[in-house]
């Protein structure tokens, strides 16, 4: 017989209230519960004779160790513990596999915190708020990493290129690409990614699904990260500052990939033509030039693009939208590029006159 005593585990009823005592039609010894006794009692009368014999409660054969601390052993496996809290998490654990569970989705837990902490997920509370940003949180310990973006540090750091990160799972994921690793793969067009979440958002591609939308002006977005960063657009707000120019962003990663124009980094290289780039994204649109591929295909006509930005622009010749305007004649664009070229022509109006 195992005559440890099992602390490991956490606990969170009071050992005070709770007792091994043998039940009175002399069955194997089994953990009962005392609480209730022990709010009526609680001068540990029960530790007398006199108090024991007339209820017939055999107190005084209550497990012990050497010490004298009282310990309640498990019916099935006879691991003894200290505490009854303990027992207790330790048969729903081990035994009888059924935990605690949500009413909503059925989900299990071990502890009554962890259940509490899941309602949010279900109810929308989230009651954990970044001091810097005002965004909220359901945990603390993603209050805590969100912190990180701000302070800028990154404390789990790639051996192989340096990349640094604010979670080790990001880290974890990272290690995919220099091992060439892409567990995840599309079933519509095979394309492979690092983690699950990166296939999630490439499939709304082929469905055309865009579950996100703004409220202001109604566009949609495959990715909620996708529609609070353009919220920001419609507030003005670039709460991330270059400490070298002082240029805002409304992102860190915008912060981060500027800061490379500071440094003259450009650590993607193409493997066919020797180019560099500042992001991994142009380097993959570049390589389409070389591979001849055009995912993006218009609806209307079929024509077929390189990137989604150059497939956007296309689809307003077919709805006649110019969504950009010049200030001083009221003239309108499709694109932002024709708008600024547009407006260079005012402005040597402008010098001509002076």
């Amino acid at each position: 017989m195992n005559e440890t005593t099992n602390e490991d585990l956490p606990h969170s009823l009071s050992d005070n209230s709770w007792r091994l005592i043998q039940t009175s039609d002399d069955r194997t010894q089994s953990s009962v519960y005392l609480s209730d006794h022990a709010r009526v009692d609680t001068s540990n009368q029960l530790d007398t004779d006199d108090d024991c014999k007339p209820s017939n409660s055999s107190c005084d054969t209550e497990l012990q160790d050497e010490s004298g601390q009282h310990l309640f052993p498990c019916e099935v496996c006879n691991i003894k513990f200290a505490k009854a809290s303990i027992l207790k998490i330790h048969m729903r654990v081990m035994h009888t596999h059924t935990g605690i569970r949500c009413k909503v989705c059925d989900k299990k837990f071990t502890y009554m915190s962890q259940l509490k902490t899941h309602m949010r997920f279900h109810t929308g509370e989230k009651p954990f708020s970044c001091k810097v940003c005002k965004k909220k949180f359901t945990h603390s310990s993603n209050l805590r990493t969100h912190m990180l973006i701000h302070t800028g540090e990154r404390p789990f750091s790639c051996k192989v290129c340096d990349k640094k990160f604010t979670q080790s799972s990001g880290l974890r994921i990272h290690m995919r690409s220099h091992a060439g690793e892409r567990p995840f793969s599309c079933k519509v067009c095979d394309k492979k990614f690092t983690q699950s979440s990166s296939l999630k958002t490439h499939v709304l591609i082929h469905t055309g699904e865009q579950p996100f939308s703004c409220k202001v002006c109604d566009k949609k977005f495959t990715k909620s990260s996708n529609l609070r960063t353009h919220m920001l657009i419609h507030t003005g707000e670039k709460p991330f500052s270059c400490k070298v120019c002082d240029k805002k962003f409304t992102t860190s990663s915008s912060l981060r990939i500027h800061m490379r124009s500071h440094a003259g980094e450009r650590p993607f290289s193409c493997t066919v033509c020797d180019k560099k780039f500042t992001t991994s994204s142009n380097l993959r649109t570049h390589i389409r030039i070389h591979t001849e591929e055009q995912p993006f295909s218009c609806k209307v006509c079929d024509k077929k693009f390189t990137q989604s930005s150059n497939l956007k622009t296309h689809v307003l010749i077919h709805t006649g939208e110019r969504p950009f305007s010049c200030t001083v004649c009221d003239k309108k664009f499709t694109t932002s590029f024709l708008l600024r070229n547009h407006m260079n022509i005012h402005k040597r109006e402008g010098q001509e006159s002076h």
